[in-house]
């Protein structure tokens, strides 16, 4: 491939490129402060008690919660050791195979959970949806539907 064959960004290409680079950061900051402020939750905390909380019996496998997380399953299972300490989740034994276990929602993440997501959806509504028209929001959801298939079979493809 020759320096012609590249497909450089044009201006608008490389401006919108950038910004999207820039909401990625300082929007996932932002929704960590208040957070964090706002209960002793993280984001990466909130977001496992809601892959939980939504789960059959409140409960998963560590694989079934790294794949949706879209985390290692070393580095989930450092978190999972970090929460339970703090008594959000709990494992429990899987007594169809004896080997697996599951991560567990525990009262206290129910707790926390239920406590934190008004405040959450608050800024997320504030930093992200607020301004946003009904015909955008289709437009993005759309778009963002597409960007995803697209890495989905890229990372079929390398498998």
């Amino acid at each position: 491939m020759t320096e012609h064959d590249v497909p450089w960004l044009d201006e608008q290409e490389m401006r919108v490129w950038r910004r999207w680079l820039r909401v990625q950061t300082e929007l996932q900051a932002a929704l960590g402060r208040e957070l964090s402020r706002d209960s002793e939750l993280s984001l990466q905390d909130f977001e496992t008690l809601v892959w939980l909380s939504e789960a059959p019996d409140e409960r998963l496998r560590i694989s079934a919660l790294a794949e949706r997380m879209h985390w290692e399953r070393s580095r989930l299972s450092h978190h999972l050791r970090r929460m339970s300490a703090r008594g959000l989740v709990g494992k429990e034994g899987c007594k169809e195979d004896g080997r697996g276990s599951f991560v567990t929602l525990t009262d206290e993440g129910r707790t926390a959970l239920a406590e934190a997501a008004p405040e959450h959806v608050r800024a997320v509504r504030r930093f992200f949806l607020d301004g946003m028209e009904g015909a955008e929001l289709e437009v993005l959801d759309g778009f963002l539907g597409r960007v995803l298939e697209r890495v989905d079979e890229a990372e079929a493809a390398a498998v």
